[in-house]
């Protein structure tokens, strides 16, 4: 009887033991169960983001403030940034690939695997796995954690697909397209000049609180009246949110564009005197039955900026902010 009580002490102070070592979490996360499977983070703790292509290409998000930043040097994309994120934070085991298919999983990321890194405070690594190919009907993605040798098919809680090119991006792509990233209450002066109807020309700036407008070239004769604070704010407020179709930073003829007569050069001067400014070539509507070029009809711009970047906008888009110097009276 008191071996079995012995026995039964043993037993007890073991499962005791046990018990405090699993739920302490002073463990080492690769000695729990099931640890290869945990690919989420905390979306609070992300701090940075490094991701590295088989090709060698490498990109890295980090925080800046109220907003993120591609390789230290631009602003990032915020639809960009935002998938990414979701996609860290909410990752779920779809299911475990069969081992017959270990070689051909592992095979395919060891050639176009994308290493993914995530940072806290302090640039402390909280997480690290690889991202591969998608499963055969596109539902799921293949994924292993950095250290162990079991891959694993992941998805997006109610989405169905795969989730590979939310990390797949790479240059540009990860870059923010807003051509003038600034709030009505940011600038201080704004010119939109017109070479093809120089009367329409103006120069808006604010003095003392009150804004005021003259034409951009001097020899056009001035509105003597008074400037409407609300159609300048309404103007001002056309710039928020306007966004370019896409970067064109490849494109091989950028010289024979410039030596173009620009539909326009709007140039913004911001409240802390930085100027960013953008000229606008026109691109011209083409007639689908016929192939002619309608030059009545301006759908997009090749549009270049002092910062070096040229870009696609569309007419429909930018638009908005083409006012004429009559329109502020």
């Amino acid at each position: 009887m008191k071996k079995n009580y012995l026995l039964l002490a043993i037993f007890l102070l073991l499962a005791g033991f046990t018990a405090w070592y699993v739920l302490s979490g002073k463990k080492d996360e690769k000695h729990t169960l099931g640890w290869d499977r945990n690919f989420k983070v905390e979306e609070r703790d992300i701090q940075k983001i490094f991701l590295a292509k088989r090709t060698g290409v490498t990109t890295t998000l980090e925080r800046d403030g109220d907003h993120w930043k591609v390789n230290g040097q631009w602003r990032a994309s915020e639809n960009a940034v935002e998938n990414l994120l979701e996609t860290v934070t909410k990752l779920e085991l779809a299911f475990v690939p069969p081992p017959a298919a270990f070689s051909n999983i592992t095979r395919e990321m060891a050639s176009r695997g994308i290493k993914v890194e995530i940072y806290g405070k302090n640039n402390k690594l909280i997480k690290a796995y690889y991202i591969g190919g998608v499963t055969p009907d596109a539902g799921g993605t293949y994924a292993l954690l950095d250290g162990s040798e079991q891959p694993m098919v992941l998805k997006l809680p109610l989405m169905d697909g795969q989730i590979r090119t939310r990390y797949d991006l790479q240059g540009d792509d990860w870059r923010d397209r807003h051509i003038f990233p600034y709030k009505p209450e940011e600038i201080a002066a704004v010119s939109v000049e017109y070479p093809h109807q120089r009367n329409q020309g103006f120069k808006l700036s604010k003095t003392d609180g009150d804004w005021s407008i003259k034409p951009f070239y001097d020899n056009v004769p001035a509105i003597n009246k008074p400037v409407s604070e609300g159609k300048v704010e309404g103007f001002l407020t056309g710039f928020e949110g306007l966004m370019a179709e896409t970067f064109n930073n490849e494109y091989e003829h950028k010289d024979s564009i410039r030596q173009m007569v620009p539909f326009s050069v709007v140039s913004i001067t911001d409240t802390k005197g930085k100027e960013k400014k953008a000229a606008f070539f026109p691109t011209y509507k083409t007639d689908l039955n016929t192939g002619e070029r309608r030059n009545d009809i301006v759908e997009r711009f090749f549009t270049e900026t002092n910062e070096g970047d040229w870009f696609i906008t569309q007419n429909g888009v930018f638009k908005k902010v083409f006012w004429g110097y009559d329109s502020f009276f």
